[in-house]
């Protein structure tokens, strides 16, 4: 029964082909929800792997493959690891077979982690002779068995600069790459590694591998999907960088032409707000399916800046640069990079990877600050921030290194001494690299890519040959060794089945220290931990509003904000500090006063006068106004989302109107709330507004934006106004993401309309007879035809339909 289990087990980790399967959903969030623990299995005692989780592990430069039990992104509670493939020829030909149980290495048992205690024995026997001890349980009985490893060296305090071991995992992993480059072709499917498999090979600077790199330039330099038939963003980036290294770092002008062609195309599929989504955008510069991902949009821009430098000059491709790192800025100092067009992600130092490419980026545009901030974020993210991200840690591992070795050698050393066991276990005997994924079984799209061009070049960073490995080097200051030290300090404590376990066992004096900190992660997980402490820290916390530290004054900001009705004493100092120059000091100060209830709502004037004071040079897209919309309307805990007794209804109609043209979908949906906590006659002055908010959707936020749209159709249907009606065929939009609820509602608002609605009737009939001839229906389709069934009957039935208001009545 094992061994059929296991035939099993192999055929899912080792079969199909690599396709590129990033479908994601909002936000990094969805990663960390748990899944239902899993009984860890005694395999020596006959236990089989648990059905359906088939995540096995390369172990190192050992040749096998092994299962090993993990469950919420940890393997701590494993003690055993499952050998399920034995490569020939490799160090465990013979030693080892599918079937044995490996409880122990060096002649201990595991202990704390399979995973990690292996990958370090790995790194041990390659710093001294090479021999790794295994015990190994097979057919009931225990023995040793040794296998010999190459001798390599230790890992340097500086690795991988000046560092022999690296240099010997680079130059080994080159040859074996290129021996496999040199007898495959790009495809399409995998043309985004494939791009990162030549992007190493060209960080060697060794003239042997330009032959294979020259063979694949044309290939790569044609890629071309306007029309977005595949994932378009996420290949066009790396294709589009790998052209650009490749001209500046060898002088061949060959396919400078193709470089500038792929850089407009990407420039013409940029959103209005400069942003990019799985696909480009559509002519009306809105992005298709969801919205934005900051994913592929960094890379996407990190290209443009390679191909300004390798001499491509467009006035649109400035602009297009300007717009997507504007975008991009806002993140600096406030926490990760979110998912898309979001707040900033407050749980990691890291977001999959987005952080350390954003680091790249800003290097190569010279931003000093910026690029500092988003290198020491990516220093203090490893071990288990590492392991999540969508999908898959594919992105996660790959922008790491190229980040921290922007802080210097001391920032790369402190870091690979943390997590280069994961380094080890990765690599395989051959020397090329397999992405391992997260120590998660089912959470994987990654599962088989190859992995060896993004470990390639971490190792290939001493080089300098390219931008992406550090080839321009001015930004980012190197760090000293004890300051490498506390950027690690404080990345630990993080993990993502028990979040803040390590923060609630500091002292309160340390909890304030955090608050004090460089990084929104500590002062977050700080303020987290004070919040569950008892006693009253008011005193201290207002006394922090007044520092001329502005990272004390916004962990106190969040500290206040997380202890909401214990802390409305800090009302009076929160208010003042609403007047500070600091645009992410007045938001963090919003939200302190929004979680304290009623007795903050003498504050409502303050955030008012801040709802409108909307200073385009220094806020261009309106952030300040996005999270004032929420905190003061959003039917989750807006301030004014129950009630607007008391509210002068003058200023209140100013903020609805400059809060409906928001850039941001999901800012204006929060004022929906507003549209049912007034009488008709209240919502008579802004009307218009809603109106126009209903007509033109948000540039951004798709997957938010059609709330305030079906909401206003909701609101002038109910009050039976001429212009809703009209409209509610265009808000529909079938051929766009997520038509299904909007079809739905847009069909409920027409039926309320009845007989007026008569002049839709042939629109509604002819999407009738598109949805009967389809060959297979979904249930959707089924529920859409019975809709529109009883939209078409009821307008057709009602003979005597009632008056209907105009908003912009003549006369």
């Amino acid at each position: 029964m094992l061994q059929n289990l296991l035939r099993e087990v192999l055929r899912h980790c080792l079969g199909g082909c690599f396709v590129i399967a990033i479908c994601l959903t909002y936000s990094d969030a969805a990663v960390a929800q748990k899944s239902p623990s899993v009984p860890v299995p005694d395999f020596t005692k006959g236990d089989d792997v648990p059905a359906g989780f088939d995540h096995d592990w390369n172990l190192g430069p050992t040749g096998a493959r092994g299962w090993i039990h993990t469950d919420q992104f940890e393997s701590t509670k494993a003690r055993q690891i499952l050998i399920t493939k034995v490569d020939p020829k490799s160090p465990a030909d013979g030693k080892l077979k599918v079937g044995d149980v490996i409880t122990g290495v060096n002649k201990s048992k595991f202990s704390f982690d399979p995973r990690v205690e292996f990958g370090v024995a790995i790194g041990e026997a390659e710093a001294t002779h090479g021999k790794l001890a295994l015990d190994v349980w097979r057919d009931g009985k225990k023995k040793q068995t040794f296998l010999k490893l190459k001798v390599l060296g230790r890992y340097s305090d500086t690795a991988p600069f000046d560092c022999p071991k690296s240099k010997k995992i680079f130059e080994m992993g080159c040859d074996a790459l290129a021996q496999r480059m040199s007898s495959s072709r790009p495809g399409r499917s995998n043309l985004l590694t494939y791009c990162l498999n030549n992007l190493a090979l060209l960080s060697s600077g060794d003239k042997k591998h330009l032959p294979i790199i020259k063979r694949q330039m044309k290939k790569i330099s044609q890629y071309s999907d306007t029309e977005g038939r595949g994932l378009c963003s996420w290949y066009y980036g790396p294709a589009n960088m790998m052209v650009a290294e490749y001209t500046m770092a060898t002088g061949d002008r060959t396919y400078l032409s193709q470089l500038k062609r792929m850089s407009l195309e990407i420039v013409d599929g940029q959103s209005a707000v400069g942003s990019w989504g799985h696909r480009f955008a559509r002519d009306d510069g809105r992005l298709q399916g969801y919205g934005m991902m900051n994913a592929p949009g960094i890379p996407l821009t990190t290209s443009l800046v390679m191909a300004r430098k390798a001499g491509v000059k467009s006035k649109k491709l400035d602009d297009a640069i300007e717009k997507s790192t504007q975008l991009l800025r806002f993140y600096a100092g406030k926490g990760s990079i979110p998912y898309g067009d979001h707040p900033p992600w407050m749980e990691s130092h890291e977001d999959n990877g987005k952080n350390g490419a954003a680091a790249i980026l800003f290097n190569l545009l010279g931003e000093r600050e910026t690029a500092t901030y988003f290198s020491h974020m990516s220093v203090a993210s490893y071990g288990n921030e590492r392991e999540r991200g969508h999908t898959g840690n594919f992105f996660n591992l790959f922008w790491a290194m190229p980040a921290v070795s922007l802080s210097g050698p001391n920032a790369s050393g402190a870091w690979m001494k943390e997590y280069s066991w994961y380094f080890d276990l990765a690599r395989k005997w051959d020397g090329s690299f397999e992405h391992q994924g997260p120590a998660q079984a089912k959470k994987d799209k990654f599962k088989g890519w190859d992995a060896s061009g993004a470990f390639l070049l971490a190792y290939g960073q001493p080089l300098r040959k390219i931008y992406l490995t550090g080839k321009e080097q001015k930004t980012v200051g190197s760090l000293s060794e004890r300051e490498a030290k506390q950027l690690i300090e404080d990345g630990r404590g993080y993990v993502a089945a028990r979040k803040n376990q390590l923060y609630v066992k500091k002292s309160t004096p340390e909890l304030f220290k955090g608050l004090s900190s460089w990084s929104p992660i500590v002062r977050h997980r700080a303020a987290q931990a004070l919040a569950k402490r008892n006693g009253d820290f008011n005193a201290r916390l207002i006394s922090m509003l007044k520092s001329k530290n502005i990272d004390s004054r916004l962990g106190a900001c969040e500290a206040l904000a997380m202890r909401r009705g214990k802390s409305s004493a800090a009302i009076p100092a929160l208010r003042k500090t609403l007047k500070s120059d600091d645009m992410w000091l007045r938001i963090k100060a919003a939200q302190a006063l929004a979680s304290m209830g009623r007795n903050a709502r003498v504050a409502i004037p303050d955030l008012f006068a801040l709802f409108s004071d909307v200073d385009l040079k220094s806020d261009p897209r309106g952030m300040q106004q996005r999270y004032l919309s929420g905190l003061l309307f959003d039917q989750r805990g807006g301030m004014l989302a129950r009630s607007l007794d008391g509210i002068d209804r003058e200023q209140l109609y100013k903020v609805v109107r400059e809060g409906l043209q928001n850039q941001d979908g999901k800012a204006r949906g929060s004022l929906a709330t507003v549209y049912r906590n007034l009488s008709f006659n209240e919502l008579k002055p802004i009307l218009p507004a809603i109106h126009r908010a209903v007509v033109e959707p948000a540039p951004t936020g798709n997957m938010f934006a059609d709330t305030i749209r079906l909401r206003g159709l909701e609101l002038l249907a109910k009050h039976r106004i001429k212009e809703g009606m009209e409209v509610c065929l265009d808000v529909m939009e079938t051929d766009r993401w997520g038509q299904g609820p909007r079809v739905k509602k847009c069909l409920a608002v027409l039926a309320t309309y009845g007989g007026a609605a008569k002049q839709h009737l042939p629109a509604l009939k002819s999407m009738q007879q598109t949805l009967n001839r389809k060959p297979r229906k979904s249930n959707g389709d089924r529920q859409q035809i019975e809709l529109l069934n009883q939209t078409i009957s009821k307008i057709q039935n009602d003979r005597s339909p009632k008056p209907l208001k105009e908003i912009f009545a003549k006369g």
